[in-house]
């Protein structure tokens, strides 16, 4: 079972003491080094590597966390959803260091040009072996939460191949999944086969014979402690994503299948028990504190970089709810101290991986090589240079996304666009080049075609006010998918605290009030439905070619909060 409360309050008054005093917070480029993203109190014999949502960035890129990561009900002002300044005060950290760069926006490009690009996975690996080289290799055990096998160019060609190589040979040890399930059943299926580590999802369910998919949990032994981990894919899936591509699977949260999972992994005779998760964080805050004997949360989904575990109260005791950001950019290590058969101690460290700072991996940059060699000539085709950051992340449109948008109405003659809100899509730095590579990190997917219909404003409210509601909704576990549908050309207020319906007011096109039941040229893509249009990959590459610079000024869309 998990700790109780009485000795998880007196084991995290030690372990939050040891965290933010010896890990050794890199305050300036200066004093950054390798040895120095190493520094760790070490706590008993058992790590646990935990990295999500790559989204196959096998090279090192540059990543701007969001201005906007709004919580509602009880999640306001807590982590999560806390945002550039405010974050660095929470945790403890100061402006203009690998800290404040790593977790946040703040003087983003300034940091950015100091401390170079993040991630990729020749550097990851040389972090994960110096670990394994300290703790010894048995002791260590590497986990993977999913949304590996897509977002690149190369990826979507090989349809997972090559990040199943790249984690084959990092060692990966265990994954759950969520974008893996967008090449169809048929494909996920195959390239399981191919996996040198188990794929674990407990919650995905036949409909036809209401029997498991794949298998739930693996039992592992480390240090001398069994140690369970329980798979759990991103619920929302069929929803998400198109449904067609993996028709006769069900998912859900499946609260009591997990209780069962965690009392079968008990039972035979786990010590420790983790959820590897794909659930997002605020889900899997409210999961556990309804399910008993969980210790430890590692997930993903929602890319949130959180450098300390929350410490989440249940019936029977605490568990560590972690999450660890998004493209290689950063890596969860927790050393924990296990006695008479659970866990009695851990420490934990969120270490950013400024690729600068780490030696790239000679074997895993020679397969790297290897996988982009034959598609160079497409991914380093240059189309256009930004004047501009341009970025992704964040609860409305990115700059990125306001790209995509103008090239959609440009192109395809539209007054309006509509985008997904991604959260996956790596960054570009004023004077970048946009190459074709770039493009990709924002638009590979196994369904891109575009579509251009006509839709009335009251079809345009209603598709707002569903996002609105899933994303706004105080119950986690009725948040079903990503970010705020992007907009181009139409402006909005939205009001968060109202109901379905409710928060979507003050629509304007072009200077004048949107009419219910005018009918308007409504372009966009990653549609549920099959379509036939354009890949919107093309469409963008077009747009940046005839405008050769792309100047965008962010928040044009989003009239307001209240």
């Amino acid at each position: 079972m998990s700790l109780t409360r009485r000795e998880f309050m007196q084991v995290g008054a030690l372990t939050a003491a040891g965290l933010m005093g010896a890990p050794g917070l890199l305050r300036a480029a200066g004093k950054a080094s390798f040895d120095e993203l190493l520094k760790f109190n070490n706590k008993g014999k058992l790590t646990l590597l935990h990295f999500t949502d790559c989204h196959a960035q096998l090279l090192p890129v540059y990543f701007r966390e969001p201005d906007t990561n709004i919580g509602v009900g009880g999640a306001a002002g807590n982590a999560p959803h806390i945002t550039g300044k405010d974050f660095l005060k929470h945790f403890g950290f100061q402006p203009g260091g690998v800290e404040a760069y790593a977790y946040t926006m703040t003087d983003y490009v300034k940091l950015a040009q100091e401390f170079g690009p993040v991630g990729g996975f020749a550097h990851m690996t040389s972090l994960v072996k110096a670990i394994r080289d300290q703790r010894g290799a048995d002791n260590v055990l590497l986990l993977d939460s999913g949304d590996t096998w897509q977002g690149s160019y190369t990826s979507m060609v090989t349809k997972g191949q090559d990040m199943i190589d790249a984690c084959n040979l990092l060692g990966v040890e265990g994954m759950a999944p969520h974008w893996e399930f967008t090449y169809g059943a048929e494909q996920v299926m195959a390239n399981i086969e191919k996996l040198n580590y188990p794929f674990l999802a407990h919650n995905v369910v036949d409909t036809e014979w209401e029997e498991p998919v794949f298998k739930a949990f693996e039992m592992y032994e480390k240090a001398g402690t069994k140690i369970a981990v329980i798979g759990q894919a991103f619920p929302y899936s069929p929803i998400a994503n198109p449904r067609r591509m993996f028709p006769k699977w069900s998912m859900g949260i499946q609260e009591d299948a997990v209780q069962e999972r965690v009392n079968e992994a008990r039972e035979q005779g786990a010590q420790v028990v983790v959820l590897l998760s794909h659930n997002g964080m605020d889900v899997d805050l409210k999961l556990a504190s309804r399910v008993v004997g969980l210790d430890v949360i590692l997930g993903g989904h929602t890319h949130d970089a959180v450098p300390q575990p929350t410490q989440v109260k249940n019936p029977e005791g605490v568990t560590l709810v972690c999450n660890s950001g998004s493209n290689t950019k950063f890596l969860s290590r927790m050393d924990i101290e296990v006695a008479n058969g659970r866990m009695t101690g851990w420490n934990y460290r969120l270490i950013p991986v400024i690729s600068n700072l780490i030696p790239a991996d000679k074997e895993m940059a020679g397969l790297i090589e290897k996988i982009r060699a034959p598609h160079l000539k497409e991914i380093n085709t240059v189309v256009g240079k930004t004047d501009s950051l341009l970025y992704r992340r964040g609860n409305f449109n990115g700059t990125f996304d306001d790209l995509i948008c103008n090239a959609l109405n440009t192109q395809m003659e539209s007054e309006v666009s509509l985008s997904p809100g991604f959260r996956w899509g790596v960054s570009l730095l004023p004077g970048q080049d946009i190459t074709m590579d770039a493009i990709y990190t924002q638009t590979a997917i196994t369904y891109p075609n575009t579509y251009r219909r006509q839709m009335t404003g009251e079809q345009i409210k209603v598709i707002l006010e569903d996002v609105a509601d899933n994303l706004f909704n105080p119950d986690p576990y009725r948040q079903q998918g990503g970010d705020m549908v992007r907009v181009g050309g139409l402006r909005y207020k939205i009001a968060l605290g109202e109901s379905i319906g409710k928060r979507i007011s003050a629509m304007e096109l072009n200077g004048k009030a949107v009419e219910p039941n005018k009918q308007y040229w409504v372009s966009g893509w990653a549609s549920m439905g099959e379509v036939d249009g354009p890949p919107v990959w093309d469409v963008v590459k077009k747009h940046v070619q005839e405008k050769k610079r792309i100047s965008i000024e962010p928040g044009y869309n989003l009239k307001g909060i209240v």
